[in-house]
């Protein structure tokens, strides 16, 4: 039953789950952008499919079987990500789109091919780990940068990496994986994160300095 559909279904439920409980119906019908009912429909396919468990109200979760689909395609997307962009000289802000409309098409000897290129490397440009040859994913270490209290130094880890135009804004402040930083203000009340890096002030709203992770030092 895999096609790029299905494996879209897969990688979306597999990326929004977490140990709370399933993914509900319409949070994944925001990330694909498809509407409620049609994705009841396909879930309904997939669940027949064996892929995964759903049943209405509750939500839906991965078997081992959609699991291990949807962890192959996250692997394909990560690598071609990180080629791109050491390869190719593709910017961090453009080796998404790219990686999307690759990573249903290559073969898992070209993946693996790719992977002993680059040096079984452990993260992509966005500081996501990549899943190994079994599977096995690394460990997401990192603090949330919202968390971190004002005057703290940090290294960033990972960013997310759906926007272009927020990557190009890190880009271009120069707040990319690997970069230090100092934590300057963190205002709840005012829903504002005020960095240092290289000598510039970033502010970020704390929803996105949430999904960023760094090491604080």
């Amino acid at each position: 039953m895999e096609s790029v559909t299905v494996e879209n279904y897969l990688k979306a439920i597999y990326q929004l789950s977490d140990a709370s409980g399933g993914v509900p119906t319409g949070e994944l019908a925001r990330r694909l952008e498809i509407t409620p009912g049609s994705v009841t429909l396909m879930l309904q396919r997939l669940a027949e499919a064996g892929l995964v468990k759903y049943a209405a109200h509750q939500g839906v979760r991965l078997t081992k079987k959609g699991q291990k689909v949807a962890i192959r395609v996250v692997r394909n997307h990560r690598l071609l990500e990180l080629y791109l962009t050491n390869t190719l000289g593709l910017p961090w802000d453009e080796v998404h789109e790219e990686a999307e409309n690759l990573e249903h098409a290559v073969s898992d000897r070209l993946v693996a091919r790719i992977d002993e290129y680059l040096g079984h490397p452990a993260r992509d440009p966005h500081g996501d780990p990549i899943p190994d040859a079994d599977g096995k994913m690394r460990t997401r270490e990192g603090t949330p940068l919202a968390e971190c209290i004002a005057k703290t130094p940090f290294v960033l880890l990972r960013v997310p990496d759906r926007s272009p135009d927020f990557l190009r804004y890190l880009r271009d402040s120069g707040l990319m994986v690997g970069a230090d930083g100092t934590v300057l203000e963190n205002q709840p009340s005012a829903g504002i994160v005020t960095l240092e890096v290289g000598g510039r002030t970033i502010s970020l709203s704390r929803e996105m300095a949430a999904s960023i992770l760094v090491r604080p030092l």
